[in-house]
């Protein structure tokens, strides 16, 4: 993934002009971004391996349904929008899986 590839830039980037940014990874909040909400990629991962091990068991990979992400993390980070200059509201961090302080 090419963005993965430029995280550090593109948050320092993001964060000199002082624009407030959503990713779709966890991993740019990491790198500085304010908030990502996208894929619990734990959650994906776990749910590939219970197909793995039904193929290893002789299921055809053609007769298993088609499966979407059904968990999803929001993460904010209160460091970057105090830096921004920010608030985010209560309703907000309620509904956050992690905050970053």
């Amino acid at each position: 993934m090419m963005f993965f590839d430029h995280l550090e830039p593109l948050t320092t980037l993001a964060a000199r002009h002082r624009l407030p940014t959503i990713y779709g990874e966890r991993e740019f909040v990491d790198a500085g971004g304010l908030i990502s909400y996208g894929t619990n990629y734990d959650d994906l991962f776990r749910r590939a391996a219970s197909y793995v091990d039904k193929i290893v068991k002789g299921a055809r990979p053609a007769d298993l349904p088609i499966q979407q992400p059904t968990k999803f993390e929001l993460v904010v980070s209160l460091k970057t929008a105090k830096a921004l200059g920010l608030t985010i509201p209560p309703s907000v961090l309620v509904r956050a899986d992690e905050v970053v302080r």
